[in-house]
């Protein structure tokens, strides 16, 4: 479901919740084992080796290596330099090193993500505030969230007063994003361009929501 692309009244019907009152504890328990907790699933981490190796899969690199071979044998048939069949595969090994690169960092910003997520999180369930374990929200539960806070799961925003989200571990940017319910975001807008979402593991700047 492309959550940022629908209207406010829409999400609120699709999860058949009340604003108001939030989820029931009865109804959360029953969206809780139908969806699981709310946490990033452990995945076995692959080696820089593992990495590396994976980057020669991508066609592109296929055909640069297939060119280097066909440039080698003519080299040598030739008697010429092997300056070309080198050089192509030196870019190809650079290539995959930087692919190596990216993918660590791009792990290293997720493991940042998973240490900042709140433990704790403010609901409303049964019409009242609650403050339950984070790994408990299910689909539909109403979050309440003000600055200083972790944002506890990614979540549609319904209603805000002037919120700024630090996004900076998604995205780069050093400015806070300003969020709003009323945001009209195209559906295939960016993760930094959803000013209708929060996301996991940011912190509030300011505001509230």
């Amino acid at each position: 479901m492309t959550w940022h692309f629908i209207e406010t009244k829409a999400v609120i019907e699709e999860l058949e919740v009340d604003p108001e009152i939030g989820l029931g504890f009865s109804e959360a328990e029953g969206r809780l084992g139908k969806y699981g907790e709310n946490i990033l699933r452990e995945e076995k981490k692959k080696t820089n080796l593992e990495r590396f190796l994976e980057q020669f899969k991508d066609v592109m690199i296929i055909i640069l290596i297939a060119a280097a071979a066909i440039s080698f044998l003519v080299s040598i048939f030739e008697k010429e330099g092997f300056f070309e069949p080198v050089l192509i595969m030196l870019i190809v090994i650079l290539n995959a090193v930087i692919g190596v690169i990216q993918e660590s960092k791009a792990e290293k910003a997720l493991d940042a993500l998973k240490k900042l997520s709140s433990p704790n999180a403010r609901v409303i369930r049964d019409g009242e505030q609650k403050l339950i374990r984070a790994s408990k929200l299910v689909p539909g539960d109403i979050i309440l969230i003000e600055a200083g806070d972790f944002v506890p799961a990614d979540a549609r925003i319904i209603e805000s007063a002037s919120l700024k989200v630090d996004e900076s571990a998604l995205t780069g940017e050093s400015v806070p994003s300003e969020k709003s319910a009323d945001a009209i975001v195209k559906e295939e807008a960016s993760i930094g361009d959803r000013h209708n979402m929060v996301f996991s593991g940011c912190g509030v700047s300011y505001g509230r929501g």
